[in-house]
């Protein structure tokens, strides 16, 4: 008998085996070199924790907000596509298992479900990211359908203009299959990702539909469409933190798209202290990026960040075991982030602090 995966790296390997080779491709694929997908990783393990000892940590507890939504710990799903490619129950199976983690969930523009049925199907706040489409009046209809259907939160990306060549997704003519859709957009005619000869299905979607004109007075123009906080995802830059904060936005999202956009861009959590200075406090902070272990949620608290957003751990979770197998990335990380706050000397979320990644 196969023994249960103890960590979250050991959900890869069954997810793999789980799912079709072109799907795994897209899931797992960084930009070019994909130099900046590694660095995701590698530069999370280069940083130090710096523990306390002597504190009493005999009690302890996980739980944070992120824009004011109480969940009970500081862990919540990123925006990612296609779940549906990975389990036939999709979206809706994240969903459940992120209520069922008492935790955050974003919905992606390209998820393969309706928005109004993710938040029917689950507990859990449940947020919406957002391309902005040239088709504007199609963008508006969505901001109001999701509003209307419960979302918490609107997500919008900003480093997409046009996608990361993504060189096995171009190998293999990502596209999806027939029955498959980006769901929320079908009504405008946008659902389909067809094969296109020589070339990635999803890369041409975006250049043919996405707008490359987006620039900060739109966050302006969101705002104007909904009361939703507005959260701008995929900041590396402490200038263009400024700029998102100085827009209004209620968030940033730390990320470099997961190293599926521009090659050697840096780490997520390289960048994460600069901009933490250069905004904190002012606007929340969520990062995203190569987050596998429970001390890596210390190291992003200890510098600024509210909460991590998992990506492909989800997916990997989805893959090997559908709700169950999210909900278990979840409990791993719960208890590994559990034992790390009681090593640091934290605890509560409250006590994980800078000192702990830079001391005095």
């Amino acid at each position: 008998m196969t023994s249960p995966p103890v960590n979250v790296f050991e959900f890869e390997a069954l997810a793999r085996a789980a799912i079709d080779p072109m799907t795994w491709d897209y899931y797992a694929s960084g930009a070019n070199d994909e130099l900046t997908l590694r660095r995701n990783r590698s530069a999370w393990e280069e940083v130090a924790l710096h523990y306390r000892v002597m504190v009493d940590v005999s009690q302890r507890d996980l739980s944070t907000t992120v824009l004011g939504h109480r969940i009970s710990l500081p862990v919540c799903a990123a925006p990612t596509a296609f779940h549906q490619l990975a389990h036939p129950d999709g979206e809706l199976a994240t969903a459940r298992a992120v209520g069922d983690a008492d935790s955050l969930m974003i919905l992606s523009s390209l998820s393969n479900t309706a928005v109004e049925d993710v938040v029917a199907a689950t507990s859990a706040p449940v947020f919406f990211q957002l391309y902005v489409y040239r088709d504007r009046g199609a963008t508006e209809a969505l901001v109001r359908r999701v509003e209307a259907a419960g979302c918490k939160a609107l997500v919008v990306t900003v480093d997409a203009p046009l996608l990361g060549r993504r060189e096995r997704d171009v190998r293999n003519r990502f596209h999806l299959p027939e029955g498959f859709a980006v769901r929320n957009l079908q009504a405008a005619g946008y659902g389909a990702v067809d094969e296109r000869q020589g070339a990635s299905g999803l890369a041409a979607y975006f250049a043919d539909l996405l707008d490359p004109a987006l620039s900060w007075k739109d966050i302006a123009w969101l705002q104007s469409l909904t009361d939703l906080p507005v959260v701008v995802k995929g900041v590396i830059r402490a200038d263009d933190a400024r700029r998102a904060r100085d827009a209004g936005a209620a968030g940033i999202v730390v990320s470099n798209h997961g190293g599926r956009q521009l090659d050697t861009s840096p780490g997520t959590i390289d960048v994460l202290p600069r901009i933490a200075d250069a905004v904190g406090g002012d606007v929340e902070l969520l990062i995203d990026g190569g987050v596998r272990r429970g001390v890596d949620v210390v190291k992003a608290l200890a510098w600024g960040a509210s909460a991590v957003l998992l990506g492909r751990p989800i997916l990997w979770g989805l893959g090997a075991g559908g709700r169950e197998g999210v909900a278990r990335v979840f409990e791993l990380l719960r208890d590994e982030l559990d034992l790390a706050m009681a090593l640091c000397g934290c605890p509560s979320v409250a006590h994980i602090t800078r000192d702990l990644v830079q001391p005095g």
